[in-house]
């Protein structure tokens, strides 16, 4: 038998050979592609971002309260319609974020802004997929309040409150000058979130002012 097969191999032509060594390897790779081909898309990248080392300064002005702020940040005068002496933005301009600060002089009227600021932060729960809140006790600096730590593609990712209960309230949200996309900010957000408790950790009142700015506001209602 192999006697056979060697004679017949031989009295092919040396292109029949050729065609056929072609056809079996062919045949070979895509029998191999059929079996080890597997489709495994690449996950969507986002550009690297690298941020500064972490640095604060003393914030403080006309305003009843003061805080460290980090350095790659700057604090501007809230200049919304509506705004009041003590409204700011505190501004990330390399990230597109804005912590918008506003100060309300507590008049026996703790609750509404209570209210108020749990209101704002719960109408984010549409598009939230979670939102935790924090605890805020500062017996030593009379610094209370929460945070709201706002999961999902939300337009604001951060908020907080702080009172004294008894003649401040100060509110911040964090927002970004973009689309809401959690997966290319969250790790911004993780970012500047660590400066907003570095600002809760570091604030204190000034109790002057604060009664100052209330007896100005109602001289003005006057």
């Amino acid at each position: 038998m192999w006697l056979y097969i060697f004679v017949t191999i031989m009295k092919l032509s040396y292109r029949t050979i050729f065609y056929v060594l072609i056809a079996v390897i062919g045949f070979a790779a895509v029998s191999c592609d059929d079996e080890e081909e597997i489709f495994s898309p690449k996950p969507r990248g986002y550009f690297r971002i690298n941020f500064p080392e972490k640095k604060y300064r003393l914030y403080d002005s006309i305003c009843p309260y003061t805080f460290e702020i980090p350095i790659y940040a700057t604090m501007n005068q809230d200049k919304h319609n509506g705004a009041e002496p003590c409204w700011l933005n505190l501004e990330f301009p390399k990230y597109r974020a804005t912590v918008h600060l506003s100060y309300k002089v507590v008049n026996n009227d703790i609750g509404k802004y209570l209210e108020d600021a749990h209101q704002f932060a719960n109408k984010h729960q549409v598009k939230a997929t979670g939102l935790d809140e924090i605890a805020v006790l500062r017996d030593s600096a009379k610094v209370y309040g929460l945070v709201f730590d706002i999961a999902g593609n939300t337009a604001s990712a951060v908020q907080f409150y702080l009172t004294d209960s008894t003649q401040h309230f100060l509110r911040g949200a964090l927002y970004f000058n973009s689309i809401p996309n959690i997966d290319s900010l969250r790790i911004v957000v993780d970012f500047i979130k660590k400066d907003i408790l570095h600002l809760i950790n570091t604030t204190t009142w000034k109790n002057g002012v604060a009664t100052a700015l209330n007896s100005k506001k109602e001289k003005s209602k006057g």
